[in-house]
């Protein structure tokens, strides 16, 4: 397998995201396989669901051959068995190929992995390798280690996908999840090693650490090495959105693999690790313990959205994530009960941060300096 990997989440487009720009996407990927890259991931969902379908044009004229295409079953859409065939079925018809080699069970959670163990999801991906449709049975993932380490325990899947990148060690499955599944030999493909592009441009702070180093390198670079540097990874993915992004992650690739970064690099990566957690203005380790609300409001979540805007620099982006959260779920659904703060073992006065969170995310006015 080549260590990078094209993820087509983020492809061009003109306008909306379904509306692909098809020749510059095509001219990136074909670019990326004509340069070594032979991992290619998908999924049903991506680019309102054109993503499957721009590969299954993109991969003509022999590419298809060159490449092992990785695409996932949308778990939150199974009502039932049948609807395992039923969907890849109709991925099978959007790719163009009647063979996938990597199939993962997409985004498990607990509520999808429940789902997926009730109706047999493993015993359907292996009748699915007997017959030649499947190459491997593999799953992504997003939850946290224990649910991690159950799923892993399961079955003896050849592979799996995690988030993984140097600020989230202890994050999702993290590096126990990483050392964990890769102990058992399980291959380790790794998904947002940029943190969807959050690392590629630092805060002046950030800039300044970076800028000590005897090597210069971008960003994005720093990161990517970062990942490379763990003998655990198999494959990192990377959603390029541009050839720019294309041409500079191929540069890091040749470069990249265990060993590449050397004891003085690697501390200063965890000298930018702690400068960003400095960078968070609310002291949230994600532990749970204010949860549940009595009101439904997600804590957590809406403290981890506020503090990646202050942290990254990114405003903007923080607001649409923060839109994307459930209404009932949002701060502005805080009623100040104050029933969560006796159980933070930070003692993060939450119901004073949660309108200073709405001010910021809900109304659009700045960070507070």
């Amino acid at each position: 397998m080549s260590i990078l990997g094209f993820g087509t989440m983020r492809l061009p487009v003109k306008g909306e995201e379904k509306n692909i720009d098809e020749r510059e996407a095509a001219r990136m990927l074909h670019h990326a396989i004509d340069h070594g890259v032979n991992y290619i991931d998908t999924a049903y969902p991506y680019h309102g669901g054109e993503s499957e379908k721009f590969l299954g044009r993109a991969l003509g004229g022999g590419y298809r051959g060159r490449v092992k295409l990785a695409t996932k079953m949308p778990s939150w859409l199974v009502g039932g068995p049948a609807d395992f065939d039923k969907l890849f079925h109709e991925q099978l018809e959007r790719l163009k190929t009647e063979h996938i080699e990597f199939y993962l069970l997409h985004s498990l959670n607990k509520e999808y992995w429940s789902k997926m163990r009730d109706f047999d999801a493993i015993g359907w991906g292996r009748r699915a390798i007997e017959a030649g449709k499947i190459g491997q049975l593999g799953f992504s993932f997003h939850d946290d280690f224990g649910l991690f380490k159950e799923i892993i325990d399961a079955w003896d899947w050849p592979f799996c996908q995690i988030q993984y990148n140097y600020m989230d060690v202890r994050n999702q499955a993290g590096t126990r999840g990483l050392k964990y599944a890769a102990a058992k030999g399980i291959a380790v493909v790794v998904m947002e090693p940029i943190l969807g592009g959050k690392l590629a441009n630092p805060p002046p702070p950030i800039q300044k650490i970076l800028g000590r180093a005897e090597t210069t390198r971008r960003a994005a670079d720093w990161a990517l090495q970062w990942v490379w540097n763990q003998p655990e990874v198999t494959v990192v993915l990377s959603g390029m959105s541009t050839f720019q992004q294309v041409v500079e992650n191929l540069e890091s690739a040749d470069s990249g693999g265990i060993g590449v970064l050397d004891q003085r690099e690697q501390e200063l990566i965890r000298e930018v690790r702690r400068r960003y957690r400095k960078l968070s203005p609310i002291p949230c380790t994600r532990c749970g313990y204010c949860m549940p609300c009595p009101h439904e409001v997600n804590i957590p979540e809406n403290f981890t959205i506020y503090n990646e805007g202050a942290m990254y620099g990114q405003p903007d982006l923080a607001r649409r994530q923060y839109g994307s959260v459930a209404k009932k779920a949002r701060s502005t659904a805080c009623t100040r009960c104050r029933e969560c703060e006796p159980k933070c073992p930070q003692s993060i006065l939450i119901s004073e941060w949660m309108p200073k969170v709405s001010e910021v995310l809900a109304e659009g006015r700045p960070y507070p300096r």
